[in-house]
């Protein structure tokens, strides 16, 4: 993951009113399949980028945060543009707000996070192929056996 103070992809809506920067590389890059996530955002799956809120910096706009129900049942707040709605990244339920799921798709080089795992998969659209190789499992997985061990060692400090 490198020295966290040279890492910086900023990203932002399609009318470009809330702007942010990313200012940590993502812990870890989820591509998930589950319904939910297909459902919300009328696509096949969603990836996210997982960082520290606190490396998340807003640089301009103001996102409006709207509370949308999860699978989980602890529900989820998405930050969303108030102009064209874009969803720009999601806090979830079970971690609160000191961790940000940032949409990949609303980066400025979205092409330098491909997903580290595939997740939900047993509900993946019957023609989205998973390259060979790729980690993924048919629901979720446990966190020790597949983060790296610096993302690990963020986590525990998130959770402190």
């Amino acid at each position: 993951m490198g020295d966290p103070q040279q890492f910086s992809a900023e990203g932002g809506c399609t009318c470009r009113t809330v702007r942010f920067s990313m200012r940590r590389a993502p812990l870890i890059v989820h591509c998930c399949h589950c319904r939910w996530c297909q459902r919300e955002t009328g696509s096949a799956f969603v990836l996210n980028a997982l960082v520290e809120s606190s490396h998340l910096v807003l640089l301009s706009g103001s996102p409006e945060f709207v509370s949308i129900p999860s699978n989980s049942g602890k529900g989820q707040k998405v930050a969303r543009c108030p102009v064209c709605r874009v969803a720009l990244w999601s806090h979830y339920g079970a971690l609160g707000e000191v961790l940000s799921f940032v949409r990949t798709g609303t980066l400025d080089d979205p092409d330098r996070f491909a997903p580290d795992v595939h997740i939900y998969t047993e509900s993946k659209q019957p023609w989205v192929v998973i390259p060979s190789g790729a980690r993924a499992f048919s629901q979720y997985y446990k966190s020790g056996e597949v983060w790296s061990t610096e993302s690990l060692a963020r986590r525990q400090a998130l959770l402190r």
